[in-house]
């Protein structure tokens, strides 16, 4: 009766540990989404070309996955998980000195800053949720995770919205988002004093021999060929608002409410997957490609409920993407090596988004037919990898 007691206590105090950490990017993203939603447009108002602010918006992506490869490991070797977490985040500070920014030379500097604290941070921050969520559930504990993320990712870009709206312009709506900038890093200060060590949630009983020689399993690295064709074969939703913008298919200011759309769908089904992850296990990564290939036959419309219904589809994926991607990895990995997994993990999807974005944008220039038949090609091939990494697991 006692350890059943036991059990509980430590279930109820993972389940803090999480809702505490979805609070804190919660708040993260309210800020840097709501950036994100705006920075782009911000930068045309300081003077800088379309190819200027694709380069800035592509070189943080890759900058922002790539650096994670070294944190991951850094944060493996050194153990040094919570100082990598309080440097990460708050470099989301650099998010509200864009509203000081003089030119796009400046606001570059603070976009790119923005992305290097989630490269810091986020492999250090998996592997803490992920000893939490072996309590609770792997799928459960990180959708409940996601959906909280996605409720800031909602926030955000609607404060934005508003801030223009009401005449504030882009550097009142970045002079708001210290609001939710602050606040995380109360919590956060918070959560460290109360769970100063989340790696007691989930001790390891056995020690396998890649473990024991610092190697990452085999199965690992056949995950991750799935996880790049599937990440190649995402068309991003930037590439969807260029295409709405640029064919005047939707008004600008409703450009926002669309990606807040997303949004909300992507924190509803993170719920929803992440228990289904939890009852049918790595089966459930097929949703990827089966709900990934219709994407851009909706998004590359011209009417507004054929766009919703493609931003719908992106935003569902993108739950299955942030949730049973990154419980996968839990399962799949020992914890002493979970750091450099997630590391490798978010480098290897950030990178292939790169490339699939860069050769998705490349070809809707010449044709959509080029688009659908690539986006085609990358899911099949993503298919085909899945069907073989689940036959070598089992």
């Amino acid at each position: 009766m006692k350890q059943t007691s036991g059990s509980k206590s430590v279930e109820r105090a993972s389940m803090h540990f999480i809702l505490m950490m979805g609070l804190v990017s919660l708040f993260g993203d309210m800020a840097y989404e709501g950036a994100r939603s705006s920075t782009g447009a911000f930068m045309a108002t300081l003077g800088a070309s379309a190819g200027i602010v694709g380069f800035v918006t592509g070189f943080g992506e890759l900058l922002g996955y790539a650096v994670r490869i070294f944190s991951g490991h850094l944060a493996d070797r050194t153990k040094a998980h919570w100082p990598l977490v309080f440097l990460g985040y708050g470099l989301i500070l650099s998010i509200p000195l864009l509203a000081l920014a003089p030119t796009w030379r400046i606001a570059a500097l603070f976009i790119l800053c923005e992305r290097l604290g989630k490269a810091i941070r986020s492999p250090a921050r998996d592997a803490l949720l992920s000893y939490a969520t072996k309590r609770v559930g792997r799928g459960w504990g990180f959708g409940i995770h996601e959906a909280m993320d996605q409720i800031g990712a909602i926030v955000g870009p609607l404060i934005m919205s508003l801030a223009l709206y009401l005449g504030l312009g882009f550097r009142g709506g970045f002079s708001l988002l210290l609001i939710p900038a602050v606040l995380l890093l109360v919590v956060l200060m918070s959560v460290k004093r109360t769970t100063p060590a989340p790696q007691k949630f989930e001790m390891e009983e056995k020690v396998g021999e890649d473990a024991k020689e610092g190697k990452l399993p085999m199965v690992f690295w056949r995950y991750m060929l799935f996880v790049c064709l599937a990440g190649v074969g995402l068309v991003p939703f930037q590439i969807m608002a260029y295409h709405m913008k640029a064919g005047a298919f939707v008004a600008d200011v409703n450009i926002p409410i669309y990606y807040a759309i997303a949004m909300g769908i992507d924190a509803l089904f993170a719920l929803i997957v992440g228990r289904l992850y939890d009852s049918i296990g790595l089966r459930s990564l097929l949703f990827i490609p089966v709900f990934t290939l219709p994407i851009p036959l909706f998004a590359f419309a011209r009417d507004p409920i054929s766009l919703a219904i493609g931003v719908g589809l992106w935003g569902l994926v993108m739950a299955v993407h942030e949730t049973i991607m990154r419980a996968a990895i839990a399962d799949i990995v020992p914890p002493a090596r979970r750091g450099t997994a997630y590391g490798i993990f978010n480098a290897g999807y950030g990178i292939s988004l790169f490339c699939g974005s860069f050769i998705i944008g490349w070809l809707y220039d010449l044709s959509l037919a080029y688009v659908i038949l690539f986006v085609l090609i990358a899911i099949l091939l993503s298919f085909m990898t899945f069907v073989m990494f689940l036959g070598k697991y089992r």
